[in-house]
């Protein structure tokens, strides 16, 4: 808690107008850009900066999972590992996996599980890759959002990119995607994931407590919110390749291909190879 001493215990996370500490209406999203193709050695990758959360995805596969033991002959596997380094927040955090990065790494690889094709590469895993380079509050949501432009990005076929966002309750007030003060001050967060195709949710967590109005009133704001970073993921991707696309035009063409072989040259007879009589 020593990146949040600095803050006082009575401070209002959001004033009688409606304000947050931020500047933000409790209705209104932190800035968000995505960008799509980062990494050249990944077969997919993407890269969010959401607030001042700033996340790295990267995806490898189908390949052969292992260890052997863990392929199923009938689908994919898909898993995912999310990581927080160790400069991502104020104080250093400890290198290494422990319990919130197991249990995040877990709800992400199911809500991808649901939405890939899996059982068109048997024996296979897909790999997710999340890593939270700086950290404000909400780095599950900024790395499923990342992760799924990644995997659209590798050519894993889906029925759907996955959109992810969160909200909360501050000083009484349900809002939409709370930072880091307002995450640890504030009565509740509620982060979830949907398919915006289908409207189906893949994820839904709950940290603190709401009523029933309550939690109907932060899912209406996260399922509105998700339809504009919706948007934001598929401009990405038609960014990068559009990029790619005009990459190729610019290219010189490959020389054209004989339709037939050029004859052998001619052998001085003195150098022809020797027949034996027979």
């Amino acid at each position: 808690m020593g990146d949040v001493e600095h803050i006082p215990k009575e401070l209002k996370l959001i004033d009688e107008s409606g304000v947050r500490l931020d500047g933000r209406r409790y209705d209104e999203l932190r800035p968000i850009r995505i960008e799509a193709g980062v990494l050249k050695k990944a077969d997919g990758s993407a890269y969010i900066e959401w607030g001042n959360n700033k996340v790295l995805a990267a995806v490898y596969g189908p390949r052969e999972a292992h260890p052997r033991h863990l392929q199923d002959p009938a689908k994919a596997l898909v898993q995912c590992r999310y990581n927080m380094a160790p400069f991502s927040v104020t104080e250093r955090k400890r290198p290494g996996p422990d319990r919130r990065s197991v249990e995040i790494s877990k709800v992400i690889s199911e809500a991808f599980a649901s939405v890939v094709f899996v059982e068109q590469f048997p024996r296979t895993s897909v790999d997710i890759f999340i890593e939270v380079l700086q950290a404000d509050a909400g780095t599950r949501c900024a790395g499923l959002t990342a992760a799924s432009v990644a995997l659209a990005d590798a050519g894993i076929p889906m029925r759907d990119l996955v959109t992810s966002c969160a909200s909360g309750k501050i000083g009484g007030v349900v809002a939409l995607d709370l930072n880091k003060d307002e995450d640890n001050f504030g009565e509740a967060d509620c982060p979830m994931a949907i398919v915006p195709r289908t409207g189906e949710i893949v994820l839904l967590q709950m940290d603190g407590h709401l009523t029933v109005d309550e939690f109907e009133r932060a899912m209406d704001l996260s399922i509105v919110a998700t339809k504009g970073i919706y948007e934001l993921q598929r401009d990405a991707l038609r960014r990068r390749y559009s990029a790619m696309a005009e990459q190729a035009m610019e290219a010189p063409p490959p020389p054209p291909i004989p339709s037939e072989l050029p004859p052998p040259p001619d052998m001085p007879e003195d150098e022809l190879p020797e027949v034996d009589d027979l």
